[in-house]
């Protein structure tokens, strides 16, 4: 493995969403991650879910069992992190809880991933993402004014919120424990990334500078210079022209300094301003904007879907996705100046390397075979 985290070793306990992410970048950084997944049951991902690149191995294991809960514990024996994203006292029930683990190893990061934390009135309750930042406060601000708030997809909860805040979690405690020499347990609600995420929402309140209505604030779609417009093909350029420096670039890109308009942050033109701009737009086509546009310090960019954004010049020139068994996915990132991480390897065919790995931690064959197939040991 190459990158900065090249020698680190994590075990990674299968789940959806902020888990298999926060243990993707670990991978991607270069860190030997073994993912183990249930041998029955839960929620499955397809092989090929980027997602689930980068793994050093991978087996499946019925952690009902107490034969396979011992294999995790041998692995946490050899391991400096432990990934899991169970609610709120699953682990512990399994046996492979904080707990245990750290008996086995008093090193050990153990990484806990959950929607609303390890306690608190909601914490054994069921929820996504949608329900994580409806009551940290980001969900309210989404979306048209004469609307329901819009889910921004699952991507803050889930994997800002959540996974995004676990590996900064994690990559502390690991900081902390070159001098303590001690491991720690890292509880990272996406709850609490996500309220995290809205701290310049609040200190923006707290000068006056943000109503709860929603589309009606600088950053929400009422401000002209900030929000998208439609273009003559039906699709759409995003305008983030906050700065008077960029706005005059702006207005000029636009055609528009020559007319008489109100001022930029005259609130009570901005009615005026964004039917000018919306004009306008509409009379060219999404790539005529960005081709006009190109090179300016107008912050104006094409709306580019998933597909289109590979092929985007500069994120192409700079490597930004890359292509791993045929599927086109973002690079790792960040870069890094010296101990740069490779091209992350596919995902493992799920349960494919039990035999290797169980090898690996001591077992016989015989015990390999018993714990591939189910089949019970005496005790």
């Amino acid at each position: 493995m190459s990158g900065p985290l090249a020698g680190l070793s994590v075990v990674e306990i299968g789940s959806i969403g902020p888990g298999p992410f926060a243990a993707m970048v670990l991978a991607d950084l270069g860190a030997r991650v073994v993912r183990i997944d249930r041998s029955s049951g839960g929620l499955a991902m397809a092989p090929m879910d980027p997602l689930l690149r980068g793994r050093a191995a991978s087996l499946t294991l019925d952690l009902k069992r107490p034969e396979a809960v011992e294999v995790v514990l041998r692995l946490v024996e050899r391991s400096d992190v432990l990934i899991e994203g169970y609610r709120p006292g699953v682990a512990e029930r399994l046996g492979i809880g904080p707990e245990a683990c750290a008996a086995r190893n008093g090193r050990l990061i153990y990484g806990r991933i959950t929607g609303w934390g390890q306690d608190g009135p909601r914490a054994a309750e069921a929820g996504h993402d949608i329900d994580y930042i409806a009551v940290a406060g980001a969900l309210h601000p989404m979306g048209p004014a004469e609307l329901p708030p819009f889910p921004p997809l699952n991507l803050i909860a889930d994997f800002g919120g959540g996974g995004m805040l676990a590996v900064v979690g994690v990559l502390a405690a690991l900081v902390e424990r070159e001098a303590s020499g001690r491991g720690q347990v890292v509880d990272a609600a996406m709850v609490d990334g996500t309220a995290l995420l809205t701290t310049l929402l609040h200190g923006m309140a707290a000068l006056g500078l943000w109503s709860e209505q929603r589309e009606n604030n600088l950053l929400d779609g009422a401000a002209p210079f900030y929000r998208c417009y439609r273009t003559a093909d039906d699709r759409f350029v995003a305008v983030g022209a906050l700065e008077p420096k960029f706005y005059a670039a702006l207005i000029v890109g636009l055609g528009l300094d020559d007319e008489d308009l109100p001022a930029q942050y005259d609130r009570s033109g901005w009615d005026v301003l964004a039917r000018r701009f919306a004009e306008v737009f509409a009379t060219g086509t999404r790539d005529e904007w960005a081709e006009r546009f190109a090179g300016v310090d107008a912050c104006v960019t094409p709306v580019l879907g998933l597909t289109e954004a590979p092929s985007d010049p500069h994120l192409a020139g700079r490597g930004v996705f890359v292509t791993i068994d045929g599927v086109v996915q973002p690079a790792p990132a960040p870069r890094f100046s010296r101990s740069a991480a490779g091209q992350p390897l596919p995902a493992r065919v799920p349960g494919g390397d039990a035999a290797a790995v169980l090898g690996d931690l001591g077992y016989s064959a015989t015990e390999v075979q018993d714990l591939l197939t189910g089949a019970a040991r005496p005790v």
